[in-house]
C-alpha cells in the first residue's frame, strides 16, 4: 500500500525521530512510505484561534499537496482530526474534496489497527509497564478507545490501568498558552494519579511535551514516548 506520511510541526521540530520510527514501523508492515515535499502546517493553530480564512488556506495548500495519496497517515491524533474532521466543515465550494481526503486519512494506531488489521507487532517491549495517555481529538474525535493500547500490548508491553486515563491533560494547544494557570494544574492532576509504570506513551506529541515539561518542573522521574518510537522499540 501506498501511504502519504504527514509529519505535522510538532513531529517535525520537538519529535523527529518519532517520525522517522514512524516510517519505519510503516515499512515494516509492507508499506511504501512517501512524504509529499510541499507539506506544511495543517491549519489547527489558526482554526483554534478563530482565524478560519488562514487556516482555510493552509487546508487547501494541504488538499493540493496531497491529493495524489492513496493514504495520508499522520502520528498525531489532534492534527488527523483537523485533516479528517474539520477540513470538511472548513472548505466550503470544495467540501467534496475535503471529504475524499478525509476518508483517506489516519492517525497512526488507526491505520495499523483498523487499515492493515495488524495487532501483533513484536515483544520488544517484554517486561515494561506502560500507562496510556489518550490525547482528547483522537479519543473524542476519532474514537480511539483502545488502538494504543491494543499494539503497546502486541509488542509486548504490560498496560497498566490509569484512572485518569482519559482525562484531558492541559494541553489543548493555544489553551495552554492563553490559561496557562489551568493547563498546568490540569497536567498535576494527571500526573498525581499516575501508577508505578516505566513509561507514559501517547500518539500525540502536544500532550507528551506538555507532560513531559510538568512532570520535570515537579521534579518527577517519568520518562515519557511518543506512540511510533515505542511501537518501532517493540518490533525490535
Amino acid at each position: 500500500m501506498k501511504v502519504a506520511f504527514f509529519v505535522t510541526c510538532l513531529a517535525d521540530h520537538y519529535f523527529a525521530d518519532a517520525a522517522a520510527d514512524a516510517v519505519r514501523l510503516l515499512r515494516h508492515l509492507g508499506c511504501e512510505v512517501g512524504f509529499p515535499p510541499g507539506q506544511t502546517c495543517c491549519g489547527q493553530p489558526a482554526y483554534n484561534a478563530g482565524r478560519t480564512r488562514e487556516a482555510l488556506r493552509m487546508a487547501e495548500h494541504t488538499l493540493d499537496v496531497l491529493a495524489g495519496a492513496d493514504a495520508v497517515v499522520l502520528p498525531s491524533g489532534s492534527c488527523a482530526t483537523m485533516v479528517k474532521k474539520f477540513y470538511p466543515r472548513l472548505a466550503g465550494e470544495g467540501v467534496s474534496r475535503a471529504t475524499a481526503l478525509s476518508e483517506r486519512t489516519w492517525d497512526l494506531a488507526e491505520f495499523i489497527v483498523r487499515r492493515l488489521g495488524v495487532t501483533r507487532l513484536g515483544d520488544g517491549l517484554s517486561g515494561r509497564r506502560v500507562a496510556v495517555h489518550q490525547g482528547c481529538h483522537a479519543l473524542r474525535e476519532l474514537r480511539l478507545e483502545t488502538e494504543p493500547a491494543t499494539l503497546l500490548e502486541g509488542a509486548g508491553a504490560e498496560v497498566v490501568p490509569w484512572d485518569a486515563q482519559e482525562e484531558c491533560c492541559g494541553f489543548g494547544g493555544l489553551f495552554s498558552v492563553k490559561m496557562t494557570a489551568v493547563s498546568a494544574a490540569m497536567a498535576d492532576r494527571k500526573l498525581e494519579t499516575l501508577p508505578d509504570v516505566d513509561w507514559v506513551v501517547s500518539g500525540d506529541g502536544g500532550c507528551v511535551l506538555h507532560l513531559d515539561g510538568r512532570s520535570r518542573a515537579r521534579g518527577d522521574a517519568i520518562e515519557f514516548v511518543h506512540l511510533a518510537t515505542a511501537l518501532w522499540r517493540g518490533v525490535n
